[in-house]
């Protein structure tokens, strides 16, 4: 049996991709699962198909860039199965384009959900998880994080703040019980390439095309591994690229 047997877990962003395969993956190891995101029929489907095998989960609906709508979610997860053991910062949006084409609307989106969802993740769950004396935050990031792309300066830009926030989270809260784990993922078979307009840089894609990429469970193992670790081990970044992908 799991170490996460029986703990409480809130999965952002799990209508598909990453956060859908995390969920799953938890589900397996009957941590209790809520799965958040806008799409309320594929979390829906999401939290039949992991009842259906066995394991624990609810789907609430949930905006992360509003504070007060993700301070609901804490609440209807805590009075549901009474505490949030571990939070998946995992909500993100990815719609690449050129500095020169002024996308600013998109940029702005970036922001909103890159970088204030994740901090109104933390601020929800952080109370409790302090009053509660542990806990584990784990902020889904990408290897943007750690290097800039031509087309990516700001959803780079936010990824490297995921990165920032994670380490000072860190530092803050390692007397505390409280663990904090980053995931980097590089090339992934997800909907986030869906977002991308700008031809430019969907042509700069097709450098990838040799590249086979990591699919969404790889990323979810990847986290399952940081999130059993022995409660002395605090794994603080995990960096994930497909075999062949170079940068």
């Amino acid at each position: 049996m799991s170490i996460l047997s029986k703990k409480t877990a809130i999965v952002t962003g799990a209508s598909s991709g990453i956060g859908e395969a995390i969920a799953i993956e938890l589900g397996k190891r009957q941590v209790q699962v809520v799965c958040a995101a806008r799409r309320i029929d594929r979390l829906d489907r999401l939290a039949t198909k992991i009842t259906g095998a066995g394991g624990h989960a609810l789907a609430i609906q949930c905006d992360v860039t509003d504070r007060d709508d993700f301070g609901k979610l804490v609440h209807i997860t805590r009075e549901t199965f009474g505490a949030v053991d571990i939070l998946i910062n995992n909500a993100g949006v990815m719609p690449l384009s050129m500095m020169d084409k002024g996308h600013i609307d998109e940029w702005e989106q970036m922001v909103r959900i890159n970088i204030n969802g994740v901090l109104n993740g933390v601020h929800a769950v952080l109370p409790h998880m302090l009053k509660a004396g542990g806990g584990h935050i784990v902020n889904v990031s990408s290897i943007a994080g750690k290097k800039v792309i031509p087309g990516g300066a700001v959803y780079c830009g936010t990824k490297h703040f995921v990165h920032a926030l994670s380490e000072g989270l860190r530092m803050e809260l390692s007397d505390k019980n409280i663990r904090v784990t980053t995931i980097a993922p590089g090339f992934v078979t997800t909907e986030l390439t869906n977002t991308i307009t700008d031809q430019d840089v969907l042509e700069r894609f097709k450098a990838y095309d040799d590249i086979t990429p990591l699919a969404p469970v790889d990323i979810a193992s990847s986290t399952i591994h940081a999130l059993e670790a022995p409660p002395h081990v605090d794994i603080n970044e995990v960096v994930i690229r497909p075999t062949m992908q170079m940068l």
